[in-house]
């Protein structure tokens, strides 16, 4: 059985509910059931077989949802593709996963007709009227909105599924610059899906919110969680995530109960939404992933959300969740982090030294997952490559003795300077206890340290910030060079953009990186701990 399961039993018994309240339309689910058969014929029609990769390249919207359900019960493979993604790097990804068939929105059909990016596609299937004509694109084949429409809601016959058969393809950068695709089975994402539903007690009727791009995993959540449980599934617009105060009058119009998205996203309704000040009475619970939560701001958030039980996820693309930890209250102030919590999804783990030996408790090793969300493997370079089992994250963490696990940075983010070990992630902790530091991240140049901070007071001097570094700090992690600057650049998935953020950093880029203020330089003996 696969993802597509889910909709039909709830379109019979509760036809007139709504599954996605997108900001399109709304589609019950009998509609979504009934769309998704169209979508599904047409894809059928024009040569989808068991396991072709489907592009879906298209706005969140209701239609989205029931082509990506459609595409599953053609016995397709979706992909989602990044909307904001550049037509050189949609290109790539065209290409590395054979991709024959797209389902497109118009809005993006004429970008991309402009752009000229085609590769292998044969077909494309749109979601809505164009004006593009179809003469334009000859050879490819277009099949325009009417097509879809008019096709039949019946149901087609099963495509004959097996767990272990290939869900989705979601693309993530590769350590050579080049995309790689994720591979998921309808296995890896039910068992993450249904373990999520009941950990975080999904019930029928129930408002989630959907924040993430289907293009991030987080999305795995939003849309096949909330239709196993026939609950409505709330999609948040891209304008409105950008908006700390429109994502939070999204909450309250919407009577939103349950949410799932980076910290970035509830530190913004904190911060330019008047979380604090208006509250959130409709939430219930919160999922929260993807990227560490300053404790200063988690301790706020909580604050303004007494009601509301509050989920700490964990796990790379690769994994989906492997750990999870419910936060039983606010941190304490002297508090630097929680908990990413013990083994979930039916996972098992391990954390074992660069021999591949496990470690004590309180040693710190990196982290192998093994069990059911774990990927099938890599779509790289236009071939598959299983993944290997236990996989190897490159996270690096420790377990308690209570035996929960604490995160201690990326294997990548090991630097060393001037001959000594350097977690960046350490380096950041310590920025993000200054009270006037926003957000800050760090890296390596050269053998020397730099940091890039956000300041909430304007104030902030640079000096004050390697002042504060001496104190909680050795010498050798305090930043040689600290960089304030009005904001960080971020990825279409709302986390800290590191790479355009370094770049930035060494072409002298102001107009990414603008600074706060000219900074000069000091010299040691006046910020050195006394």
């Amino acid at each position: 059985m696969g993802l597509e399961r889910y909709v039909t039993p709830w379109a019979e018994r509760e036809p007139t509910r709504i599954a996605v309240d997108g900001p399109d339309e709304a589609l019950t689910y009998a509609e979504l059931d009934r769309l998704a058969n169209r979508f599904a014929r047409v894809l059928r029609s024009i040569g989808v077989c068991p396991g072709d990769r489907v592009g879906i390249h298209a706005h969140r919207s209701a239609r989205t949802v029931a082509a990506m359900l459609g595409t599953l019960r053609a016995g397709g493979v979706y992909v989602p593709l990044d909307p904001g993604s550049p037509p050189a790097r949609l290109g790539l990804i065209v290409k590395d996963c054979g991709l024959a068939y797209v389902v497109i929105s118009p809005p993006l059909f004429g970008h991309w007709h402009a752009a000229g990016v085609s590769g292998p596609i044969e077909h494309f299937v749109l979601t809505g009227p164009s004006e593009i004509r179809v003469a334009d694109l000859a050879p490819i084949h277009v099949h325009p909105w009417s097509e879809v429409q008019a096709a039949a809601g019946a149901p087609l016959e099963s495509p004959g599924r097996l767990p272990d058969d290939l869900a989705y393809v979601l693309y993530t950068s590769g350590s050579t610059g080049i995309p790689k695709g994720v591979m998921l089975s309808h296995r890896n994402a039910v068992a993450f899906v249904d373990w999520a539903a009941d950990a975080i007690g999904l019930r029928e009727g129930d408002r989630v919110a959907s924040v993430a791009p289907f293009h991030f995993d987080l999305s795995v959540f939003d849309v096949w969680a909330t239709l196993s449980r026939g609950a409505t599934m709330v999609v948040v617009d891209e304008a409105t995530v950008v908006s700390g105060r429109r994502m939070l009058d999204r909450i309250h119009a919407k009577s939103i109960q349950v949410w799932y998205s980076v910290p970035s996203a509830l530190i913004l309704m904190l911060e330019t939404g008047g979380l604090a000040e208006r509250g959130a009475p409709s939430l219930r619970s919160i999922f929260f992933a993807g990227e560490i939560f300053p404790m200063k701001h988690l301790r706020k958030v909580m604050a303004a959300l007494p009601h509301v039980c509050f989920f700490n996820l964990f796990g790379p693309t690769e994994t989906n969740v492997c750990l999870a930890y419910e936060v039983p209250g606010p941190p304490a102030p002297d508090a630097v982090a929680i908990p990413i919590g013990r083994a979930s999804c039916g996972d098992v783990i391990s954390i074992v030294d660069s021999e591949g030996k496990e470690v004590p408790d309180g040693q710190v090793g990196e982290l192998l997952v093994d069990g059911p969300t774990v990927m099938l493997g890599y779509w790289e370079g236009g071939r598959r490559t299983p993944a290997r089992h236990p996989y190897p994250t490159g996270d690096m963490v420790s377990r308690r003795p209570d035996g929960e696990i604490l995160y201690h940075g990326r294997r990548d983010h090991m630097v060393k300077i001037h001959g000594f070990r350097v977690e960046l992630g350490e380096v950041e902790s310590a920025l993000h206890t200054h009270p006037a530091i926003h957000e800050a991240i760090a890296f390596a140049v050269d053998q020397q340290l730099v940091a890039v901070a956000v300041p909430s007071d304007p104030a902030l001097s640079v000096l004050e910030v390697k002042r504060h570094c001496a104190d909680r700090l050795p010498r050798y992690m305090i930043p040689s060079d600290v960089r304030l600057v009005e904001g960080l650049p971020r990825t279409s998935n709302g986390k800290v953009d590191r790479v355009r953020t370094r770049e930035a950093m060494l072409a002298g880029d102001g107009s990414i990186l603008k600074p706060l203020r000219r900074v000069e330089p000091r010299k040691e003996t006046e910020w050195k701990r006394a």
